[in-house]
């Protein structure tokens, strides 16, 4: 069964994209003035949808993916520019930034086969097989 995940330049491309991302929404974080340990002690909330994993690959794949989406970030990012509210703009920039920081070191978005089969390449090490 093929997952669709990329694989040499593209790959690479795709993680050069997710450091940019990184660096740019970190900067626009910096430019709004706001605290930077709020952004440490929120960095890696998006993870908390691992958690998902502990009722199957289906679930961990479907909670992790909402948390490693930029659909979510944008909108509170859109509520935070049109509509005035600096929490959505704080909260926005710091998940986008940690978006960017897991697609940079290769965790993409995951497929429902397991945890390692993401859309930018399988990560971890390769199951063995017996021989």
């Amino acid at each position: 069964m093929t997952t669709g995940s990329t694989t040499g330049g593209v790959q690479r491309l795709l993680r050069l994209e997710g450091g940019t991302a990184l660096l740019l929404f970190a900067a626009l974080y910096a430019k709004g003035g706001y605290g930077w340990g709020y952004f440490a002690a929120c960095f890696l909330l998006p993870d908390l949808a691992l958690l998902g994993y502990l009722r199957g690959p289906r679930t961990g794949a479907l909670l992790y993916n909402a948390a490693h989406s930029y659909i979510g970030p944008l909108a509170l990012l859109g509520l935070g520019g049109g509509g005035g509210q600096t929490w959505a703009a704080m909260v926005g920039l710091i998940w986008a930034s940690h978006i960017g920081f897991d697609r940079m070191l290769g965790y993409g978005l995951k497929y429902a086969l397991g945890f390692s089969h993401t859309h930018l390449g399988q990560i971890g090490r390769p199951a063995r097989s017996n021989p």
